[in-house]
């Protein structure tokens, strides 16, 4: 089922209790949150952004290589946010996934660390956008303005 945020939010937050490896698609920022929730101490959980890869092996091998002590998990589960992040964050997502990975040994500074870098990077693209920065153009310009 849909709701206002444009997805079934039951079944990401389902998603989200039983993934072993999660990754966010979001829509307006060009990296993807990658959440590990595998914990073998001495390795925790992790929380990151991560650059898109074109292929499912590609995300495996790079999930390999940031975790080499750690085995393979059978899948790695992924879905799209058309929203903002701070509709992610209202929607209940972010406290879920905040709480799954501190109740497993994450650092809360990490996880906070992390929420402020998608709020900045969205702040970012929302700049770009108004003032016609990198990727975007202006559609409208002053005319006849030396200022």
């Amino acid at each position: 089922m849909s709701d206002d945020y444009g997805v079934d939010l039951e079944e990401i937050l389902r998603v989200i209790d039983r993934a072993a490896v999660l990754i966010v698609r979001f829509d307006v920022l060009e990296p993807r949150l990658l959440v590990d929730f595998r914990a073998d101490p001495p390795d925790t959980p992790i929380i990151q952004l991560v650059d898109r890869v074109n292929s499912a092996e590609e995300r495996f091998r790079h999930l390999k290589s940031l975790r080499p002590k750690l085995p393979l998990p059978e899948r790695i589960m992924s879905f799209p946010w058309p929203r903002a992040v701070g509709a992610f964050e209202e929607s209940g997502i972010w406290e879920k996934i905040e709480t799954r990975l501190v109740s497993l040994g994450a650092e809360q500074e990490r996880i906070d660390r992390i929420r402020q870098q998608l709020l900045d990077g969205e702040r970012a693209v929302t700049v770009a956008a108004i003032t016609g920065g990198e990727g975007f153009r202006t559609i409208w310009e002053r005319e006849g303005s030396d200022e």
